[in-house]
């Protein structure tokens, strides 16, 4: 995500040519990447479950909690697919990083891309306030109640 969102403001603010032509290639590479790692990471989430809320958090906190990382993995697994079906319907290909191209999953169809391709964007908009809620209460766990929240998200050095 923190390539995809920077490539998607991007790529839709420089002039059409070779450059925006690259970063919509990169876009599109690391929208199949993240589809990728969230159809690995996605089910040993749901049968290994999420380690047990931090002590002494309130319930609302958890409650939130729950309701953004789940939202999080919604758009992680509807924003790939949904601009996928929409690239296709644009008629444009997905060549991922230079190396293969995924197939069209549509017929080419101006309207459906068009229509598509604007819920992508709302979506990424909508996905972005998600990750920014995110990192702003890892750092207020860090910074404002000092307990074990933002630790628990980084890799053990055991």
């Amino acid at each position: 995500m923190i390539c995809a969102i920077p490539l998607a403001l991007a790529m839709n603010n420089v002039p059409s040519g070779p450059v925006q032509n690259t970063l919509y290639d990169l876009h599109r590479s690391f929208g199949a990447l993240i589809l990728l790692l969230v159809l690995i990471r996605l089910p040993y989430r749901l049968f290994a479950g999420a380690p047990p809320p931090e002590p002494g958090l309130p319930r609302w906190q958890i409650g939130l909690s729950h309701a953004v990382h789940w939202l999080l993995y919604l758009f992680l697994l509807a924003m790939p697919i949904v601009g996928w079906v929409g690239t296709s319907a644009y008629g444009a290909p997905i060549t991922v990083f230079w190396l293969f191209q995924l197939p069209a999953i549509v017929d080419k169809n101006e309207a459906l891309a068009n229509m598509l391709l604007g819920w992508h964007a709302t979506a990424g908009l909508i996905m972005g306030g998600l990750v920014i809620i995110h990192i702003a209460a890892a750092l207020y766990h860090r910074f404002v109640r000092h307990d074990g929240v933002l630790a628990r998200m980084l890799p053990s050095a055991g």
